[in-house]
């Protein structure tokens, strides 16, 4: 339901709403012959409803349209690129999750110590600093001072697995930097009010210490708001790509975006955004699922 009314918006915006999109992607300057000539190729001369259909169809069929900037067919462009956006995201979750998740926990076990307060002042300047001004940092410390990483640039996956991981480190440390300062404050707070809980108590009575009760029994039922976080995470991971893919020189979905939008690529835009909206919607259902493992009293039991 969710994809469909984002594809209907999508749909509305660029291609019925008042404007020719045909006039957009040609400029000022086209005749009116040309433009003619490109509506009867994009299918602009059909009815909205027509259009909007054969788009939906073309979907389920692979048959994404022909890109107007690249004149190459908008799947294997986008297939292209996703080798890209997708690991960096998922690493930059990944990083985002483990730092987090071990300062938020850390901070929680030392709750109102110089520990503590040093945790949630590092997560502070976290929130407080963007990721794109991370990554021009790590840019002039880890490529222009140290030469450990490259400043830009993507060799690609046939160029071997250890390169092409080396051009996505500091560009996924950036984006998960932001990131895990949140995770790292909701994760402490979740495991402090679980803390109080009265089966903690009673571990504690049955002599285990404050740090293994936190582990043993705390910590996987304070993941249930920290997994919903990074759900909703995920999306402006997404999102921050299309600024650090542009920071880092990558060849990945959000530049292609950028790419798409100064060239008025309006069938490039919209199965773009339409698949942004999609990977959100799967990982949120992919956090839906992960509730039940993390705390076993949300599983829908079955007789």
């Amino acid at each position: 339901m969710t994809l469909a009314v984002a594809a209907l918006v999508v749909f509305w915006i660029l291609e019925v709403l008042p404007g020719d999109p045909a006039a957009t992607m040609l400029g000022i300057s086209a005749t009116p012959e040309t433009i003619a000539a490109l509506r009867t190729e994009l299918g602009l001369d059909q009815p909205p409803v027509a259009r909007f259909l054969g788009w939906i169809t073309g979907m389920f069929s692979g048959q994404l349209g022909i890109s107007y900037a690249y004149r190459v067919p908008v799947g294997g462009l986008i297939a292209e690129r996703v080798a890209v956006t997708l690991p960096l995201a998922v690493l930059a979750l990944m990083l985002a999750s483990s730092i987090g998740i071990a300062l938020g926990t850390l901070a929680a076990s030392k709750a109102n110590s110089v520990i503590d307060s040093v945790v949630m002042g590092v997560a502070q300047l976290g929130l407080a600093i963007p990721n794109f001004w991370f990554g021009l940092l790590f840019v002039l410390l880890f490529s222009v001072t140290l030469g450990w990483f490259p400043s830009g640039g993507f060799p690609g996956w046939s160029g071997g697995i250890l390169p092409a991981f080396q051009a996505l480190v500091l560009p996924a440390l950036a984006l998960a930097l932001p990131q895990s300062a949140v995770l790292a404050r909701l994760t402490r707070s979740s495991l402090l009010e679980t803390m109080g809980e009265d089966y903690i108590r009673t571990a504690r009575a049955k002599g285990l210490t404050r740090g293994q009760t936190l582990r043993r029994h705390a910590l996987r039922n304070a993941l249930v708001p920290v997994l919903t976080m990074m759900g909703l995470q995920f999306s402006f991971l997404v999102a921050g790509t299309i600024i650090m893919e542009n920071v880092f020189a990558l060849p990945g979905l959000g530049r292609l975006l950028v790419q798409a939008i100064g060239g008025h690529d309006l069938i490039l835009i919209k199965n773009l955004v339409l698949l942004f909206v999609g990977a959100a919607v799967i990982v949120n259902a992919i956090v839906d699922i992960a509730y039940g493992y993390a705390d076993p009293r949300l599983r829908v039991s079955r007789p």
